[in-house]
């Protein structure tokens, strides 16, 4: 048997982006299907109000990225945050990338914020702090690539921080063997990532833009950690993850 992952999808593309990249579901539903752990995938886009019915079961509940703030007050991630806490207080386990690393932190107890230090773009390198049996292959250092103005600054009391940079101090944290989140964009392609520097350059500003597109020349590890995740779910359940 394979995984059942539920993901929750927090944005809908940029309309110039949708023909080639579809959304961050289908996106991961792509990088998932090159690691070894056999997975099914549901996309749900919560933005739009789509959820689970009360009686699918999932092995987890993936929580996408999103142009939204994960401290925003819209009413869409106000029902998100009453879905995920029901889920997490039933043991569920919960995986989190970029927004959904922010909203689990604060849902959880720690806090998210806008960055002081600005946009975080291109690729991005991190030092891992822990080494668990499920982060396998090992690495000393994880390069990926980012999209971000805002940062977790405090973690639950419960939670164990896995990676860290200067410039995003909580890059990377679990909750025991339940949760597990990224601030990095492990389903991002260079091209994706590309597209939406264009898109925000003004933004960015000037000199951040150089860098990211000059960082694009580096390779990232999503991959690297697609696989943790899907070991991190697996987890317990070794009978239903053979490898493909």
């Amino acid at each position: 048997m394979s995984l059942r992952i539920c993901i929750l999808e927090t944005d809908v593309l940029r309309p110039e982006l949708i023909d080639q990249y579809q959304g961050y579901g289908r996106m991961f539903e792509r990088l998932f299907a090159q690691q070894p752990i056999a997975a099914h995938f549901e996309v749900f886009n919560v933005v739009k109000g789509e959820y689970p019915s009360d009686e699918e079961r999932y092995d987890a509940y993936l929580v996408t990225g999103s142009k939204a703030d994960s401290f925003g007050t819209d009413a869409w991630i106000q029902t998100l945050k009453t879905y995920l806490l029901k889920r997490y207080e039933n043991g569920d386990k919960l995986l989190g990338i970029c927004f959904g690393h922010q909203l689990l932190a604060l849902l959880l107890g720690g806090r998210a914020e806008r960055a002081a230090q600005g946009w975080g773009v291109g690729v991005h390198r991190y030092e891992m702090a822990e080494k668990a049996h499920w982060m396998s292959p090992a690495v000393e250092e994880l390069a990926l690539l980012i999209s971000h103005q805002d940062q977790v600054t405090a973690l639950p009391d419960n939670a164990t921080l896995l990676a860290s940079s200067p410039f995003c101090p909580i890059a990377a944290y679990c909750i025991g063997d339940q949760v597990l989140c990224f601030q990095g964009h492990p389903e991002f392609v260079h091209d994706y990532s590309r597209a939406l520097l264009d898109i925000r350059q003004q933004c960015i500003g000037e000199p951040a833009y150089r860098n990211a597109v000059a960082s694009l020349a580096e390779q990232h590890q999503g991959a690297t950690v697609a696989e943790w995740m899907m070991r991190f779910v697996a987890h317990g359940k070794a009978e239903d993850a053979s490898p493909v």
